[in-house]
């Protein structure tokens, strides 16, 4: 949702803004149903007795508040002898990691110190509807100047992140880890390192979001090399599937910007690399994160295969890979059993030219060039497809109660992306009941990939065995179509968008909402 838009809603107080959705949804529900004989839609409101009544069952009496404080504000980084300006959360790029056990109640406590309006979503957490931090939804925007309470219960160990939902400032520095520990885990390594990824081009030769989304938006998609393909099969004809290359398992078109100036982990450049240090014979915890806008990472350690135990948080049965590709928003976690030297961590930008560069050192030696590209690379990587859920992640068997179709689409020519032929502003009802078992169907009618993120909850995959992984993101591929089921017990109104910030910022979002 862009600052243009959420300014609208400014003057509004969050009680005001809270009794006036549900009197305007009702409203809207009311009009909707009046030519015909449904009865009227009754949305779950964020500030509503189910909700409160959800985050209520998490919070132990006993649980411990966290609290925490969180600046919004302009700041010049050193990306590694590179300064640009940008904004940050507390002058860090990225910002400082929070760690909370699983039960804590997280107590943070924003401050805006920009020129426009933002909000903290709290990716991938099974949170309290009204402290998921998407303005014009599920609180008002916080305005330059003002602040915000999030408080809620962290039901859920595993690797998460924070960043805004507003506009595309995802795109500059403002999104930091947040890792939510289980004191029963760390059994199977001995050091953690976390991994966040990015793409960057705001501040270098005077480049910034807004600026190249306004491009994105004059050069339209018959400039980019993948328009023209919107409702060519609305007709209920089965989409072509577009197979793919394991030296291209994105298909051909792996994003819409493809010079970005620099490929961070954590947020430096090759010439100046982050360092995690270690000793021979430990085993490395990879707490990898993608927090880039418009590119999906194909990831290696030189000299080492990644032994994947997670994903989005939650756990899979072990999976030995020599690389792993991790799209935008999602989260792996992969334990590595090092050698001795300096080895390089490579994440190449996947169907683009350039790398994010960082080094593990457990000896002495000199560092490898920061132009090296780990034979790792070569070799197909693992997605998510190919993983399954460990027992303890694993939904009961049981059929849908309901199964919902999310087509994704683009305009002909305009920059414009869609969920079922509309745009946010002009979504359709994507409507569920507390304690139904729901499956999505996310139908790629595009010949780009779109990594789909449902708030508020996680889902499983649907594959061949029945049993794929518990994620809160999935890759959907050019032409062709990804089933996740989900049950739904944590009720309000909840986004499902692309995680590509500049397709959902022009359009490709919708909203999921629980009703009575």
């Amino acid at each position: 949702m862009s600052a243009r838009q959420i300014r609208r809603l400014a003057p509004i107080s969050r009680r005001g803004f809270l009794a006036l959705g549900m009197g305007a949804t009702t409203a809207a529900a009311l009009a909707a149903c009046s030519a015909g004989p449904s009865r009227p839609r009754a949305l779950v409101e964020p500030d509503s007795e189910p909700v409160r009544a959800a985050e209520n069952a998490r919070r132990a009496a006993d649980a411990r508040i966290r609290p925490v404080s969180l600046r919004a504000a302009p700041a010049t980084v050193d990306l590694g002898g590179v300064q640009v300006r940008t904004w940050t959360y507390g002058g860090d790029l990225p910002g400082q990691a929070i760690r909370v056990d699983r039960g804590d109640v997280l107590r943070a406590t924003l401050s805006n110190g920009l020129t426009e309006p933002t909000t903290v979503h709290w990716h991938g957490i099974a949170l309290r509807n009204d402290m998921d931090g998407m303005p014009g939804l599920t609180q008002p925007p916080v305005e330059p100047g003002a602040g915000f309470d999030y408080e809620f219960t962290v039901p859920h160990a595993g690797t998460y992140f924070f960043h805004p939902h507003v506009g595309v400032q995802l795109d500059r520095g403002l999104y930091a880890p947040l890792i939510v520990e289980d004191r029963a885990d760390g059994r199977d390594y001995d050091i953690e390192a976390v991994v966040v990824l990015d793409d960057w081009l705001d501040g270098v030769d005077g480049r910034d979001p807004n600026q190249q989304l306004r491009q994105l938006q004059a050069q339209g998609m018959s400039g980019m090399g993948h328009g023209g393909m919107q409702d060519m099969h609305h007709d209920g004809a089965p989409s072509m599937v577009v197979p793919t290359h394991p030296d291209t398992p994105l298909g051909s078109d792996a994003g819409d910007i493809a010079d970005y100036p620099y490929y961070l982990v954590n947020g430096r450049i090759e010439a100046d690399p982050v360092t995690f240090a270690a000793k021979p014979g430990q085993r490395m915890r990879l707490r990898m994160i993608n927090a880039a806008s418009d590119t999906a990472f194909r990831v290696a350690v030189a000299g080492h295969q990644l032994r994947v135990t997670h994903t989005d948080g939650y756990p899979v049965q072990p999976v030995t890979t020599a690389s792993l590709l991790i799209g935008m928003g999602e989260r792996y976690d992969a334990i590595i059993e090092l050698g001795d030297g300096v080895f390089p961590l490579v994440a190449s930008a996947e169907g683009k030219s350039g790398q994010g560069f960082a080094l593990i050192r457990t000896g002495s030696g000199a560092p490898p060039p920061a132009a090296v590209r780990p034979e790792e690379l070569s070799v197909a990587p693992l997605t998510a497809d190919r993983l399954t859920a460990s027992d303890s992640a694993r939904l009961d068997h049981r059929a849908p109660d309901t199964t919902l179709d999310l087509t994704l689409g683009q305009h002909m020519r305009d920059y414009v992306w869609t969920i079922n032929g509309r745009v946010f502003d002009e979504h359709t009802a994507l409507d569920v009941v507390e304690g139904q078992r729901v499956r999505l169907r996310f139908i790629n009618e595009t010949m780009m990939f779109h990594p789909m993120h449902l708030h508020g909850h996680t889902f499983q995959m649907v594959t061949p065995t029945g049993v794929g992984p518990r994620k809160d993101t999935a890759i959907v591929l050019p032409r062709q179509t990804v089933e996740v089921d989900f049950h739904a017990d944590n009720p309000g109104q909840w986004m499902v968008h692309c995680h590509n910030a500049y397709h959902g910022e022009a359009g490709m979002m919708s909203v999921l909402s629980y009703v009575r």
